[in-house]
């Protein structure tokens, strides 16, 4: 299946190759530290590891678990995240909570203020207008995992979303498939999902499945002390 694709505002040159978060619960956590690489001057990818522990510090979660958006934001508002070469991802989950602790000298930690909101399609289109990345926080249904050869989900008839397929990307691109609008999604499941980890996804997919909606804002210091130490 082909599709008339029209991109009228494109923020894939903000952004470096697309990571795979593997079998872990990352997903919000790769949008997140993204996010906040492609609105820092050049590209530089940030830890997500470092990231994803200090938001389940913060929310009193195991490794095991989801990420949840408020606390993820507060993560990189007070405790900031290093390069990823300060806490490199770790492909398989921790089998021991208690050894999962970051390194003691992970190098400069880069903070960013971040804010929900309205969780709408024409909220991220406004976003994507102004030149700013969108963390989208969608739930899934089986059209996401399966784009079309032209990078493109097309739910099938009477599909709906599925409340316990929750997932994380960025909002990179808008524009028009077949006319209608669009937003290109970031995914963080590796280079061979769509084109090349990318994906259109229209506004009837994303409105009905859209639950959360967040973008970045301007740098801040990372206080000299953690609530999440």
């Amino acid at each position: 299946m082909t599709h008339e694709i029209k991109v009228t505002h494109d923020l894939r040159p903000l952004f470096g190759p697309v990571r795979d978060q593997g079998s872990r619960p990352t997903c919000l956590a790769f949008a997140a530290s993204d996010a906040h690489a492609g609105v820092r001057e050049g590209w530089a990818p940030l830890s997500c590891e470092f990231a994803f522990y200090r938001a389940q510090q913060r929310a009193m979660r195991p490794p095991s678990a989801g990420a949840t958006l408020p606390h993820m934001l507060d993560a990189l508002r007070y405790d900031g995240q290093p390069d990823e070469s300060g806490w490199p991802y770790v492909s398989t989950s921790p089998t021991d909570a208690a050894t999962w602790r970051p390194p003691a000298s992970p190098g400069p930690l880069f903070a960013r203020d971040g804010q929900q909101s309205p969780a709408s399609f024409a909220a991220a289109c406004g976003h994507l207008a102004a030149g700013c990345p969108v963390m989208l926080l969608i739930a899934l249904s089986a059209s996401f995992f399966t784009p079309t050869a032209t990078g493109v989900v097309v739910p099938g008839a009477g599909e709906v979303p599925q409340p316990s397929l929750r997932h994380a990307v960025i909002g990179v691109a808008r524009g028009l498939v077949d006319g209608e609008e669009a937003i290109l999604v970031r995914n963080s499941w590796g280079p061979g999902w769509g084109l090349n980890g990318h994906a259109w996804v229209t506004e009837p997919f994303v409105s009905p499945r859209l639950f959360a909606l967040a973008t970045l804002g301007g740098d801040v210091d990372v206080p000299p002390y953690s609530v999440a130490a």
